[in-house]
């Protein structure tokens, strides 16, 4: 069984003893111990089960590769699903439990399914739930939802506090091993500022565990050394506990940084260091990034290599050396290639027994197989694993010839087996932004290209790969490559790279790799129905070679089928294995079969990194006019409108809200109203090219438009539909200021750019959403000339300030832009100040106003007086499907423009179809009965389907207590010519609600009111 042994353990703090609960159990570790080291030093051999099958599943690796060890992490707000145990350091209190398994890990109800593998091969979801169709949704559905899903996911509020850190760099490193540590040396001392990361919580890589000699000591001297020199360096900044997630366009990647995942702090809610955020996405921008990020080793596939007690050699060396854990007293090594010979020898020394090496070779007589002989340890070479024996751990695995179809000939005892199929360069990263990559049969690897790297916006490489990663497996050829591109990468950034020499490096020489892509080679369909290329997943070696049969040739379509390398694997262990099996299925070469598609990220991040601090109040931050404040302090009823609060009403000695409404459309009527209106979209769109610009977004001609003039404007998506309204002002002759609806300005300042960036890219045009640099105030009412001129400054007269008319000047003494437009059918002046003075001239126009009667109005107010003057509200009137001719405005669309977004959809057979429903205005007969909003109308026909004939719903519906009447806007079919009908709207109470159609304009149709 797994164990602790007396000795090793590089990074162990034996003076520190650590207490963790796993499963419920309390069990101790030591500092430094990762979650995965702390259970094989307990005897805790198994730690998962499979996803289909719910086969026991232990360790298989040391690193991020890990597939089986996933764990829910601990209790309550601090609880996260599916942390890799082998990523996870362990600290003082730490619970973590096994997922997929229920009652218990031990006793699993769900295994009964390994029982029933051979009826659930590749494709048997997609063959089985078709038929019978109706049993779909009541039946397999439900039962496919609840056995989905890996882990539970959280159901308290995340306590914990994240955040985007945001850098420039000249070059970035990823990895640090010693490929990453000496290409940023050699970057760092050409003067690049470079940020090196590495994803443990330790520097070294494989070299510090694999006895590598630099310069005639350890590489763990090196190592220390190194990392001296470069915190030296104020050009560098290292971190570790920090993986790079993502490569993308021109430079940029994302780097995940896990700062507090190892203090025992973190599971308490209030501890002494939770203001420091507990993770923190990066978001770089280098002139070139420099991928060290070494390489995975492979599994072998042979029938039980699932089986608990079954890890890769080089974790076995790994959990040896760095922690003083064993995965077994009694270990078999099965393997293709040298290195696996280190763990063997490696075991040997630490007192622990490898009765014999079965290498798939025919020879084996390179210098780490003879010191392997000369301490006594049985080399079998052209020998194989027939199969493991054991269930929920290793008890003896049986031996066959590699050349055979797996008869057994001789079965030895013990409890573990070390496995060895090569080693596949990390190229993911490489491979995120489109670097393709080279088959390297010698080494049976797909390592980098160089003539086909991810290109930037100048043409060039921006990524290159260094050392393990770049497919050298010796160290001397790392060190000397990743020196080589540290100076290249800070040469492609502009600086003179020193001249250096290059450290000596030794390591045992190996002999090639024999490729081994099943073992043995001619298994039986027995064998390859208990061979698993996809641990997490249960995709077996069968499943692959069935897909083959049934025609998926394609990699992406075989991975789709089996399930072969998705979820949180992306193919680091199961892909070049997958590929092999495939490529032989269709008498294929592996580089013809080609590989899957990589994505970022490299490994799973969390949600909170990938939110950061956009949480809470933060998610999705509140909009606020400079007048908010006072708002929320004199009654504002506030009402979300996209990213804005504004006030609904103003209620006032405990008034309802609808009489609040009530008061404040009379006394806006009668006397004289202000409404905040900074929230509408206001949008600068400069340069020569500026009208011609306007023409094509907006229906109506904005060129034709004089200096000091204002026009009302709609604008429509490509395929004809309203999109947004507002006036245009335009300020001089190259200058426009075009608004938008309180929740179109940002979308329409995107659609804006989006049309110059990518068609209209050669025109002089420049746009600026300046939304949030003005107040805009609007002085309504009778009274409303006479407030503006009590505050003095400008002569506001019709003749000197006509309607839709703006002057620049003074009002108070401050600076003041009013524009005399009109939402109300009043008279009316919206007045632009500097946001800094809105609340200033807020209060300047309440305090002169008081002798008018002034007071201020909401959003609804506004509703119902624009709704009396039948003016459409963008969201109201439209809802994607409405065109301009739909709503009366046809004014607006320009016969004279050759072109405009939306005119020639607006000329398809539909949109000109005289039966599309039409805007009209609607007075219900009974004068108090308010038609609900999006109700529809009927005309008493029955169609086929039994369902009643529509014809027309309501866009707006209010009481008018200017009219004293209910009254509504409505989209009816042949509307405008059906002045005078009474149609009806049931509603959803049984009643039906009788309206005349009439004049949509119900107040003031000669404009006499706003002209004044």
């Amino acid at each position: 069984m797994s164990t602790r042994i007396q000795t090793g353990g590089r990074h162990l703090d034996r003076s520190k003893q650590v207490h963790f609960n796993w499963a419920g159990k309390q069990l101790t570790g030591y500092g430094g111990d990762t979650l995965a080291s702390a259970l094989l030093a307990n005897g805790e051999l198994l730690v998962g089960r499979s996803f289909k099958y719910h086969r026991a599943r232990g360790l298989i690796a040391s690193g991020a590769e890990e597939p089986n060890a996933l764990v829910g992490l601990g209790t309550g707000a601090k609880f996260e699903p599916n942390q890799r145990a082998t990523t996870t350091e362990l600290f003082d209190g730490l619970v973590a439990k096994p997922q997929n398994a229920w009652p218990s890990l031990a006793f699993d109800v769900g295994a009964i399914n390994k029982m029933m593998s051979r009826f659930f091969p590749a494709g048997f979801y997609y063959k089985t739930f078709i038929h019978p169709r109706f049993a779909w949704k009541h039946l397999f559905e439900p039962i496919i939802r609840k056995a989905a899903g890996l882990g539970a996911a959280p159901t308290e509020k995340d306590v914990d506090r994240y955040e985007y850190f945001y850098a420039h760099v000249d070059v970035l490193i990823i990895g640090g091993g010693i490929a990453g540590l000496a290409s940023a040396l050699a970057a760092g001392q050409a003067g690049a500022s470079v940020l090196l990361v590495e994803q443990t919580a330790h520097f070294g890589g494989r070299a510090v565990v694999d006895g590598v000699d630099i310069d005639d000591e350890p590489a763990e001297i090196w190592v220390e050394e190194t990392l001296a020199a470069l915190r030296e360096m104020p050009n560098v900044t290292i971190r570790n506990r920090t993986m790079g997630a993502g490569v993308y366009d021109h430079g940029y990647a994302t780097v995940y940084e896990r700062i507090n995942d190892h203090l025992p702090e973190m599971i308490t809610d209030h501890a002494p260091n939770m203001d420091a955020p507990r993770h923190r996405l990066w978001r770089v921008r280098a002139g070139r990034i420099v991928t060290a990020t070494g390489a995975i080793e492979r599994p072998l596939s042979f029938a039980g290599n699932d089986i608990p007690g079954v890890m890769l050699a080089g974790a076995v060396r790994d959990y040896l050396v760095n922690y003083g854990a064993s995965v077994g007293d009694r270990v078999v090594i099965a393997t293709n290639n040298d290195d696996a010979y280190r763990s063997a020898i490696a075991l040997v020394e630490a007192g622990l027994d490898v009765p014999v090496i079965l290498d798939a070779r025919t020879t084996a007589d390179g210098e780490l197989p003879t010191l392997a002989r000369e301490i006594g340890i049985r080399v079998e070479t052209g020998k194989a694993i027939s199969s493991v024996k054991g269930n929920k751990h290793v008890t003896g695995v049986g031996i066959c010839s590699q050349a055979g179809e797996g008869a057994e000939l001789e079965e030895i005892k013990c409890d573990a087996v070390a496995m060895s199929g090569g080693w596949s360069p990390v190229v993911h990263l490489w491979s995120h932004c489109g670097g393709k990559l080279n088959w390297d049969a010698d080494q049976s690897m797909f390592r980098p290209d160089p003539n086909r790297p991810p290109l930037g916006y100048d043409g060039a490489g921006f990524v290159h790969v260094a050392g393990t990663a770049n497919g050298y497996l010796d160290a001397a050829g790392v060190m000397e490559d990743a020196i080589k591109i540290g100076k290249l990468a800070a040469k492609e950034t502009g600086h003179k790279p020193k001249a250096t020499k290059v450290p000596s490096t030794f390591s045992a020489p190996e002999n090639p790799i024999e490729p081994i892509w099943q073992m043995p080679q001619g298994m039986s369909r027995k064998l390859q129905m208990k061979t698993f290329l996809d641990y997490q997943n249960d995709v077996k070696v069968s499943d692959v070679r069935l897909a083959a049969q049934e025609g998926y040739q394609s990699v992406e379509h075989t991975k789709r089928y089996t399930t072969l390398g998705m979820a949180t694997d992306q193919g680091k262990l199961s892909n070049i294995n997958g590929l092999a099996i495939l490529a032989d299925s269709l008498n294929a070469e592996i580089p013809a079969v080609g590989t899957t598609t990589f994505r970022p990220p490299y490994q799973p991040i969390s949600m909170g990194a990938i939110a950061g601090d956009a949480r809470g109040e933060l998610f999705k931050p509140i909009r606020q006019s400079p007048m908010h404040h006072w708002i929320d302090t004199n009654g504002g009823f506030w009402e979300p409108v996209a990213d804005w609060r504004r006030p609904y009403c103003f209620q006032q000695n405990g008034e309802s809200v609808g009489d609040a409404v009530t008061r404040e459309i009379l006394n806006t009527r009668q006397n004289v109203g202000l409404l905040d209106a900074s929230t509408l979209g206001k949008i600068i769109v400069k340069g020569p090219d500026a009208g011609k610009f306007l023409d094509m977004m907006y229906t109506n001609m904005m060129s034709t438009l004089k200096v000091g003039r204002c026009r009302y404007g709609l604008m429509c998506t490509e395929n004809g539909f309203l999109s947004d309204d507002g006036v245009v002002a335009r300020i001089d002759d190259e200058t426009f200021l075009c608004h938008t609806t309180s929740g179109g300005s940002d979308r329409i300042h995107a659609w804006m750019e989006e049309w110059l960036q990518t068609e209209w890219w050669d025109w002089n045009v420049y746009t600026a959403n300046v939304t949030e640099q003005y107040a805009q105030i609007a002085v309504v009412g009778p009274n409303a000339r006479k407030v503006l001129e009590k505050i003095g400054g400008m002569d506001v007269s019709a003749d000197a300030l006509p309607f839709m008319a703006f002057k620049d000047g003074e009002l108070g003494g401050i600076k003041a832009r009013p524009y005399r437009i009109s939402f109300s059918g009043e008279l009316s002046y919206e007045i632009a100040v500097p946001a800094s003075q809105g609340q200033a001239f807020w209060d300047m126009c309440m305090e002169a106003g008081a002798e008018f009667g002034i007071q201020p109005y909401g959003t609804e107010c506004l509703h119902v007086m624009r709704a009396e003057k039948g003016f459409i509200m963008i969201g109201d009137e439209t809802d994607g499907t409405v065109i301009p001719q739909d709503l009366g405005l046809s004014w607006a669309v320009s016969k004279k423009k050759d072109d405009f977004l939306g005119k020639r959809a607006q000329q398809r057979s539909h949109m000109v179809d005289p039966k599309r429903w039409r805007l009209v205005g609607l007075k219900s007969v009974e004068p108090n009965e308010v038609i609900p909003d999006g109700a529809y109308a009927i005309d008493g026909t029955v169609r086929d389907n039994g369902v009643k004939h529509m014809i027309g719903r309501i866009t707006s519906s209010y009481f008018s207590p200017t009219l004293n009447h209910a009254i509504a806007m409505g989209l009816v079919e042949n509307g405008p010519e059906r002045m005078g009908d009474i149609i009806d709207f049931p509603t959803t109470d049984g009643r039906v609600i009788k309206a005349e159609i009439c004049d949509p304009v119900f107040l003031d149709p000669e404009g006499t009111r706003q002209n004044v």
